[in-house]
């Protein structure tokens, strides 16, 4: 039982959540979990990349982009349900690593999830305070010291981006149930906003805008050296913007605009009813912000010029061209209230993971113990908060925020691999839902992940591995040492 590669049962992950205290409430419906995947996967991609994407990569066809990245989340998602619904235990890709693959794989992933829903958490929070900075200026009147304003603004300290950690770590603390009805009240706001976009821009619609509707491929001036995509510094390909492959690379960017309908599995063990509810939560969301986004893509492309479109704020600056300032403030005001949610789920993801992490043993176990009283993984859910309020305050994030795009890929090939795996090893197990066409979709899962990693800059890359190896680090120096499964084992041998 010494090996790091020993796989820890999933009869034993599930009666792990029996013991009352380190059990956490199960209150989650198949809406609530519908609601929290719409609410973190509706943000900060939809009301920027687009612009972005249209103008720099794909023009109309950007419509197009994220239809590849949906389905590349689709792949993924199947495999994820499977896993969600067999074994609901919080932590995600994290515990279904530990139940297939084995230990260091299952750590390695959960350091990964650690790091991508930090980052995640706290680019979101900057971002949310850049639209409020702006609101504020632009309606009232109101700015608040450049001191105060952030590393992006030529301050010091993004007082807005801490204090929104801060009161959503409380929310946490209090109760997931809680966090479920303030994000279903957001996201009726978010929805609302995409689809007056969606309606109201349908009338400003110009034929000419779609035209060419897939732009002529165009070299793509990477500069090489570490800034370059992996791919060209691998294989010497250069990915092109417009053309059919200007698509892809577009997919590759507007990929952002999905993360998040992965956290959904982080809480399946708060669920009421996993078999049944983690799938529809899971698969609901995700086809749910698929329509809308292509529906959006679609409009505001064809209300604005691809090669004018904002980078910023593209679908306020879509009302604008057209003359309508009523609806480029609402669609602002939404944006600013809809990545609350994002922030509060994607810390909600990070805490389950760390939560499982300790109670395993890799992480010290006094941050596995639920609050008597609100069943939630209070001390996990104060450390981290509190860190990631620290870091979301002093920290300029534009380069760390390509982290999250790799970490999450990853994770897309953990989840697949341990599909295949647990089908070997555990054929008899029950699954209340199955991947189709195994092995089929989760080798084009881990093809099409892969592939879109590839697209990320090298740089990137480096900075993925360095944190990987304090991983291995951490785990040799510590894990090992006190994992539970190992603990047991060495018991057993005696």
């Amino acid at each position: 039982m010494n090996s790091p590669f020993r796989t820890k049962t999933v009869e034993q992950s599930i009666r792990d959540t029996e013991e009352p205290e380190h059990a956490l409430r199960k209150s989650l419906s198949a809406w609530d979990l519908t609601v929290f995947g719409v609410g973190v996967i509706i943000g900060t991609g939809i009301f920027v990349l687009t612009g972005i994407a249209a103008r720099n990569n794909a023009g109309p066809a950007t419509s197009l982009a994220f239809v590849a990245a949906g389905i590349v989340c689709a792949l993924a998602a199947l495999c994820y349900a499977e896993f969600a619904s067999t074994v609901p235990v919080a932590g995600s890709a994290y515990t279904f690593a530990y139940a297939s693959i084995g230990e260091l794989p299952a750590w390695i992933i959960g350091w990964d999830l650690v790091l991508e829903f930090a980052l995640g958490t706290a680019v979101v929070a900057v971002g949310w305070s850049g639209y409020v900075r702006h609101l504020m200026h632009t309606n009232l009147g109101w700015d608040l010291p450049t001191a105060l304003s952030g590393p992006d603004a030529g301050g010091s300290f993004d007082l807005l981006a801490f204090l929104l950690v801060l009161v959503l770590t409380v929310i946490l603390v209090v109760g997931t149930k809680l966090s479920a009805r303030i994000t279903a009240v957001v996201v009726a706001i978010k929805v609302t906003v995409v689809l007056l976009v969606i309606i109201a821009g349908l009338f400003f619609i110009k034929g000419d805008n779609y035209s060419p509707f897939i732009p002529p491929a165009q070299p793509q001036t990477t500069g090489g050296g570490w800034t370059a995509p992996l791919v060209q510094l691998m294989f010497g390909y250069e990915p092109t913007n417009f053309g059919v492959m200007g698509i892809f690379t577009a997919a590759s960017l507007v990929f952002f605009a999905f993360i998040g309908f992965d956290v959904v599995a982080t809480a399946a063990e708060e669920t009421k009813n996993p078999q049944r509810d983690m799938p529809r939560g899971i698969l609901g969301s995700l086809i749910i912000c698929t329509v809308l986004y292509v529906a959006v893509t679609l409009v505001v492309t064809g209300m604005q010029k691809y090669s004018e479109m904002s980078a910023t704020a593209p679908l306020a600056e879509a009302f604008k061209s057209v003359n309508q300032p009523f609806f480029a403030g609402a669609i602002s005001l939404g944006a600013s209230v809809g990545l609350i949610t994002v922030c509060m789920i994607l810390l909600l993801g990070q805490t389950r993971v760390f939560f499982a992490m300790s109670r395993d043993g890799l992480l010290p176990r006094v941050f596995s113990v639920t609050h008597p009283k609100y069943r939630t993984p209070y001390r996990a859910t104060v450390l981290l908060g509190g860190i990631i309020a620290v870091v979301a305050g002093f920290t300029s994030l534009e380069k760390l925020a390509e982290l999250v795009n790799i970490g999450t890929l990853f994770a897309f090939v953990v989840v697949a691999l341990g599909v295949m795996v647990l089908r070997k090893t555990r054929p008899d197990l029950h699954r209340s839902f199955r991947t189709p066409w195994v092995p089929v979709v989760p080798i084009l899962s881990i093809a099409a992940s892969l592939w879109l990693m590839l697209n990320l800059p090298a740089e990137t890359w480096l900075r993925f591995g360095i944190w990987m190896l304090i991983g291995f680090v951490v785990y040799f120096l510590y894990g090992r040492r006190n994992s539970r499964l190992g603990k047991a084992g060495a018991d057993a041998e005696f």
